[in-house]
Formats: C-alpha cells, sequence, structure tokens
C-alpha cells in the first residue's frame, strides 16, 4: 500500500475522492490489538500494543496502537475518517464513555474515552462499544467476506446474522442481525449466561441459581478439570479425553452438552445463521467444534423438531486469521 499524500481537510487518491480508512481496536486488560480497514473493507495492516492501565495510560496507548497500525498499513492519519474502539466494562455507546473496566483501571468515575481520544488523535471520530458487541461485528464482516461466493463484494450481506458465543471466564454472546448490532433496550442482549437451567445447581456471583455460565464457560471448565500440568484446563482435558481418561471424557462429554445447550438456546430465541464459538475455550479449535456439533446431534436425535433446525451445521469457530474484535471495531467506526 502506498503512502496517501495529505492536503487540507483530509487525504485524497488519485481520482479525486477521499479514501475512507478505518482503525479498529479491541482493548484488553493485557494488550491492545489493531486493525486498519481500506475503503473496500479489508484488512491492510494489524498491531498489536502492551496495554497501560489507568485514563492516561489507555488514552495514550490507544492512540499510539491507532498511528502504529495506521503507519504500517502505508497511509497517512487524515485518511482515517473514524476510529472504533471494543473495550470491556459499562460501555455508553451514544456518549462515548467508559466505566468499571477495572482490569484496565477504570472503576467508577466514566471516562469519556471518545472524547479524549479523538481529540489525541486531531479531531477523528471515535465510537466505543463493548468488546463483546465489536467481537460479534468483526466476525459478521469477516464470515461475509470468505464465504461469499462473490467474495463479499455485490449483493445482499448473507452472513451478517450470527451469534458470537463467547467461552471465557464466564458466558455471553454478542448478536448481529439481519446486518444490525443488536444491543438491546438496557444493553443485556445476548446476557444468556445468566438464564438458570437448573433451579437446584450452584450459586451463580449474578445472585441466581443453576444460571447456564456455571456449566458452559471457561471458569466451569476449570472447576470440573483443574489444571494440573501448567497449561490450559481446557487444553489438559481435551488431552487427557484423547488419552482416553474416563473421567475426562465424561467431563468434556458434559461441557460439549452444555455448550451445546448454549447454542440451541441461541437459535431458538433468534433463529440466527451462524453461532460464532469465541473466547479463550474457542482456542482448542476443531476439537472443540467437534464435540459442540456431536453434542448438538446427538440432542436432535430425540427431536424432528430440532432437527429440521439444523443446528449443527451452524455453528463456526471464531476466525483466527486476524483480530476479530478490532475488525469488528473498525467496521462500527466506519458505520458512525
Amino acid at each position: 500500500m502506498g503512502k496517501v499524500g495529505k492536503r487540507e481537510g483530509g487525504a485524497r487518491s488519485v481520482s479525486g475522492s477521499a479514501p475512507e480508512y478505518t482503525v479498529g481496536l479491541d482493548i484488553g486488560g493485557t494488550k491492545i490489538l489493531g486493525a486498519l480497514l481500506d475503503p473496500a473493507g479489508e484488512v491492510v495492516a494489524t498491531v498489536r500494543r502492551s496495554t497501560v492501565h489507568g485514563a492516561e495510560g489507555l488514552v495514550a496507548g490507544a492512540a499510539q496502537a491507532v498511528r502504529d497500525v495506521v503507519e504500517s498499513g502505508g497511509v497517512e492519519l487524515a485518511a482515517v475518517i473514524g476510529v472504533g474502539l471494543g473495550i470491556p466494562g459499562i460501555v455508553d455507546h451514544v456518549s462515548g464513555t467508559v466505566k468499571h473496566a477495572v482490569n484496565l483501571g477504570v472503576h467508577d468515575d466514566e471516562l469519556p474515552l471518545a472524547d479524549l481520544l479523538s481529540l489525541a488523535l486531531g479531531g477523528v471520530p471515535v465510537v466505543v462499544e463493548n468488546d463483546l458487541n465489536v467481537a460479534a461485528v468483526g466476525a459478521a464482516h469477516v464470515l461475509e467476506r470468505s464465504e461469499s461466493p462473490a467474495g463479499g463484494t455485490g449483493g445482499a450481506p448473507e452472513h451478517e446474522d450470527l451469534a458470537f458465543l463467547a467461552l471465557g471466564t464466564g458466558l455471553a454472546s454478542g448478536l448481529v442481525l439481519d446486518g444490525e448490532l443488536r444491543r438491546g433496550a438496557s444493553g443485556a442482549a445476548g446476557e444468556i449466561g445468566h438464564i438458570p437451567v437448573d433451579p437446584l445447581g450452584p450459586e451463580c456471583p449474578c445472585g441466581q441459581r443453576g444460571c447456564l455460565e456455571r456449566f458452559a464457560s471457561g471458569k466451569a471448565l476449570e472447576a470440573a478439570w483443574p489444571s494440573r500440568y501448567g497449561k490450559p484446563a481446557p487444553v489438559e482435558l481435551f488431552e487427557a479425553a484423547r488419552a482416553g481418561d474416563e473421567e475426562a471424557i465424561v467431563v468434556k462429554d458434559r461441557f460439549a452438552s452444555a455448550t451445546a445447550s448454549a447454542v440451541r438456546l441461541l437459535v431458538l430465541a433468534t433463529d440466527v445463521r451462524h453461532v460464532v464459538l469465541g473466547g479463550g475455550v474457542a482456542l482448542l479449535g476443531t476439537e472443540l467444534l467437534d464435540a459442540v456439533q456431536d453434542a448438538l446431534r446427538e440432542q436432535a436425535k430425540v427431536s424432528s423438531f430440532l432437527g429440521s433446525l439444523k443446528l449443527a451445521d451452524r455453528v463456526r469457530l471464531a476466525p483466527t486469521h486476524v483480530p476479530v474484535a478490532a475488525v469488528g471495531a473498525a467496521v462500527l467506526g466506519r458505520r458512525s
């Protein structure tokens, strides 16, 4: 990608039209992942930086990540029409504020992150969104482009209808329905981890009992199969099951069945085209996908209705060749 020359008010391409690049950042407790999208929506550069905690460090680190990824893509900051951020915590996407992002050093006071970052970047518009929502948007964007016969150009956005099921410390989903991000009236859309599925089950930190998160999440898996050799608990569990450990097989099957129940719930509630497995547990890859699909097929045997929905065929793994959440943030930066 060659340099785009600066001009007053922005950059111009050879044809005279203003190029519309966008940047997305996925900000986590330890790292910032950035992605630069070109005017066609293709990822042209990515970057990774360490996160600096606290308000000042967070803004400065985000601004530097934007500059780094723009430079890596061979364009000028003047060519960027918008920046999107995905961040944990309580996010107000309208005002661009975040609070209670405790793993980033942001606590009770609302941090006007969008305004502060825009100021640091010379006025580039900035939008802020929940990290799970940007992951859903990014997964939809990447799947649309990778699976469309037309290569993602022209025609209806066939694949922009999905749930991103995050199997991390907890369990939650982001929803993109008919190409639109669904936040809900109070921002709680997709919080399926706190749907009680067993009234006699273990207590949940949310105050309920037997929530789905207590059975289908990284934390639930770690409780059922604690790490013994220093590897992540999901890796050790699946290795033991693969080696024929009967107890491990039982725990693995139980976890896969609970995750399949989460998939079934999402499809029955929203009838999304795809359910994309993401989060730390999903790094297991095809072994996890196969286990969940097998559980869905087994569950469908008792119901011709479930069988007709072809649940197993709807499940995908989150793309790993690009930082999906950063891509989603860049997409939202374009839409703002």
